[in-house]
C-alpha cells in the first residue's frame, strides 16, 4: 500500500491505496462526502505529517486527518503499510489498521 495525502473541500486526508493503483479525485471526494478533491503538495504533505514524502506513514502524523484505505485491502489478510521512513514497511490486518487508525475502506482508485 502506498501512503497518500489529499485535500478533500480544501480539507488534509490520508489514504492508502495499492502501490501500483492511481487514486480517483471523484472517487476520494465521494468516500469523504466533499464536492472535489485534489492531491496536496508535497511541501503541505511533509509540513502536516512529520514525514518525508516517500515515507509517510498514517501512523504518528503531527496533526490527525480522517483515513481511508482501498476496499480491496480488505480482501487480504495482511497488507505492507509504510511505517514512517523510505524502504520501512509493517505488515498488518488491514482491518486491524483501520481499527487503530479510526478509518473507513471506500473505493479510492481510477
Amino acid at each position: 500500500m502506498k501512503t497518500l495525502m489529499a485535500l478533500v473541500d480544501g480539507k488534509p486526508v490520508c489514504i492508502m491505496i495499492p502501490s501500483d493503483c492511481e487514486a480517483s479525485m471523484k472517487k476520494l471526494a465521494s468516500a469523504f462526502g466533499c464536492k472535489s478533491a485534489q492531491m496536496m503538495k508535497p511541501s503541505d504533505a511533509e509540513r502536516i505529517t512529520g514525514y518525508k514524502v516517500g515515507g509517510i506513514s498514517p501512523f504518528g502524523q503531527k496533526r490527525r486527518t480522517p483515513v481511508a484505505m482501498e476496499e480491496r485491502a480488505l480482501l487480504h489478510e495482511y497488507v505492507f503499510i509504510n511505517a514512517g521512513q523510505r524502504g520501512l514497511q509493517v505488515r498488518l490486518d488491514p482491518k486491524e489498521a483501520l481499527k487503530v487508525l479510526d478509518g473507513g475502506a471506500a473505493d479510492l482508485t481510477a
